[in-house]
């Protein structure tokens, strides 16, 4: 399925008409929390984990950060669940990211948490893909290392609320070649869904076809000892409960 494909679906599947050109930025990947995996000694990540982690009994966990990360991706992106990942010019260290997307159905501004679902029109599975070393390793803002071609697969479908029920109650994985990287529940989410989309709502508007992505479990490959990135010629297959599943085959740009 081509971007254009995806976008004409998902209008249809909202009851709206396909997004000009203007309209298709509010088809944005408007929020993420550091994806890192805490248990890190060598360096400080990247940003406050957006998943409670695992640790082992009676040892201290890292502290749940008071705020999450927002940053935002280019709308040149989004992709189709089952395109290639193009792996940018120089790029070293691209990385994977499953996340749960949360598509916004009304406007919304100032919403209160208590509300905040009733914004929602539905849910789908986000690929959120990183270029480590352009989002961490120079200066400015994180959007350098989210926003290459194909760095935001979306779908395969927009799940309804009513179909999806509760947005906390979903398990996610990733896999690459076979091997399972991720894998995780939005039980563990440290900012739920209705959190973001109210947290969000203060700072910004939201609009129909905005689309939130929730953060990452652990298991992404800049957290693995050594460092684990993806290389031309993989195979990345990953999903959400109910949501269904994305499969892409990484290539070389």
């Amino acid at each position: 399925m081509t971007r254009d494909e995806w976008l004409a679906e998902f209008a249809r599947q909202l009851d709206v008409q396909p997004p000009t050109e203007q309209e298709v930025e509010h088809l944005l990947n408007l929020a993420g929390v550091g994806a890192l995996p805490p248990r890190r000694a060598a360096a400080p990540p990247a940003g406050p984990t957006p998943y409670t982690p695992s640790v082992p009994s009676g040892l201290p966990g890292p502290a749940a950060p008071a705020e999450p990360v927002v940053f935002m991706k280019a709308t040149t992106a989004i992709c189709g669940p089952n395109d290639d990942i193009v792996i940018p010019r120089g790029s070293e260290k691209t990385d994977w990211e499953v996340e749960l997307g949360v598509v916004i159905g009304a406007e919304a501004k100032y919403v209160t948490e208590d509300k905040a679902l009733d914004y929602v029109a539905g849910y789908c599975v986000v690929h959120d893909l990183s270029e480590r070393a352009w989002q961490l390793e120079g200066t400015g803002q994180w959007v350098k290392g989210k926003s290459a071609d194909t760095f935001a697969p979306i779908g395969p479908w927009l799940v309804t609320r009513d179909e999806a029920g509760d947005p906390q109650k979903l398990d996610l994985f990733l896999e690459v070649d076979g091997k399972r990287r991720q894998t995780g529940s939005t039980a563990k989410m440290i900012f739920p869904a209705a959190f973001l989309v109210s947290y969000l709502s203060r700072y910004m508007r939201l609009m129909p076809g905005d689309i939130i992505s929730t953060g990452t479990p652990p298991g992404v490959g800049h957290g693995q000892k050594p460092p684990v990135y993806l290389r031309p010629g993989q195979i990345v297959r990953l999903g959400v409960s109910g949501l269904g599943e994305q499969r892409q085959r990484t290539v070389a740009e």
